[in-house]
């Protein structure tokens, strides 16, 4: 078996404090990964995480979107698939990136999803509607109900999935050695190799 990784995304900001309240969790936005460090990691959302007005498919950059909203949180669950649901899934993953500005979020389904009523319009997905979509294509069917009326909350409420990790996106980045390692000068690497010597490491 295989893994496909869903992060939930709590960000600030006038629109997501509206989703947010919509919904009645922190976590206010989805995104589909192959990996658990987000590497090849997909959404529907904003192109540039500082400009919120848009919003389309995009593959996720954690450290750029670490620079907009350095106080981020991530919610990272894993999920079991198949090889080749995980390799057909990741084809349609590269293939929607290939054709990015061909797909836009889709504004008129919010208020029919408030009102509960299935509404589609081509290549036009919320973040959590398009991975539910994406999903049921590929057999992993999550939810009783049409993949337009799928939200965040869906995803936070999905029982037989593991926690891979919850905290800051900081931390995260930290955990995934996205930072270079900063030049400690001659005299530090001369006293961090005598310590590896006096400690058995080399």
């Amino acid at each position: 078996m295989e893994k496909l990784y869903i992060a939930l995304v709590d960000t600030p900001g006038l629109f997501a404090s509206i989703i947010r309240r919509v919904i009645g969790i922190d976590y206010i936005h989805v995104v589909l990964s192959m990996d658990g460090e987000l590497e090849e990691a997909y959404s529907v959302g904003r192109r540039n995480p500082a400009v919120p007005l848009l919003a389309g498919f995009e593959k996720e950059d954690a450290m750029k979107i670490e620079r907009v909203f350095p106080n981020a949180r991530y919610k990272i669950v894993s999920m079991e698939c198949t090889s080749e649901q995980k390799e057909n899934i990741s084809r349609q993953l590269k293939e929607c990136f290939a054709q990015r500005f061909r797909y836009h979020y889709c504004i008129l389904g919010l208020p029919m999803l408030l009102c509960n009523i299935p509404f589609y319009q081509k290549n036009h997905y919320t973040c959590s509607s398009f991975v539910a979509n994406i999903l049921e294509e590929n057999g992993i069917g999550l939810f009783e109900k049409h993949f337009s009326l799928v939200t965040p909350r869906d995803f936070y409420e999905l029982e037989n999935t593991s926690l891979e990790f919850e905290g800051t996106l900081h931390e995260f980045n930290k955990c995934c050695l996205r930072y270079p390692e900063k030049d400690l000068g001659i005299f530090r690497q001369a006293m961090q190799k005598l310590s590896y010597v006096m400690n058995g490491a080399v």
